[in-house]
């Protein structure tokens, strides 16, 4: 098995890449948002129809502008890549180096949109940060809005960590016998 001879190890804590929300995705896809609430509140207001009906668009419209608003807010953070693992910008580990069972990238691997996905090799508690990531049960999906050249190279160095992980164990377990 080769071992990568990339730089990625460095001292506990230490960030080595971050991934963040394309500046352009995440305006088009708050936009785009933004605009079907806006033009849903304004077939509630505009059109003739039963009070239910408006109140349902009202409440879809609504709905559609909060989403927005939770896209904008949870894409202004980062995902921070760390020798430990994948983590938040605010420190919350998403998927420890340890805990990684593998990385799938595929054109037909269940993952978002740009991104990829972890599985992990125990059940986490849901999360999810809309445009940057999610996570339930053993599958962490990481994407969205983020730049896709990025997420690749998030992915390859945290496949690169894995193999050299792994290649250290072999060693160690090798050095014991």
């Amino acid at each position: 098995m080769l071992t990568p001879q990339l730089p990625i190890q460095g001292p506990p804590g230490s960030t080595l890449t971050e991934l963040r929300a394309s500046p352009s995705r995440r305006f088009i896809g708050v936009g785009a948002i933004a605009a079907l609430g806006v033009l849903v509140l304004w077939i509630a207001v505009a059109e003739p129809a039963p009070a239910i009906w408006r109140a349902i668009l009202a409440t879809v419209g609504i709905a559609a502008c909060a989403s927005a608003l939770a896209l904008w807010r949870a894409t202004a953070g980062a995902l921070v890549l760390r020798p430990e693992g994948l983590f938040t910008e605010e420190g919350d580990a998403l998927a420890p180096l340890d805990g990684i069972d593998k990385i799938e990238r595929g054109a037909f691997a269940f993952k978002p949109s740009n991104g990829f996905s972890v599985v992990l090799t125990s059940p986490q508690p849901f999360g999810w940060r809309p445009g940057l990531w999610w996570r339930l049960g053993r599958r962490l999906g990481v994407g969205g809005v983020t730049s896709p050249g990025e997420a690749k190279a998030v992915a390859e160095l945290l496949q690169a960590m894995m193999a050299q992980r792994a290649a250290q164990d072999a060693e160690t377990r090798d050095e014991d016998d």
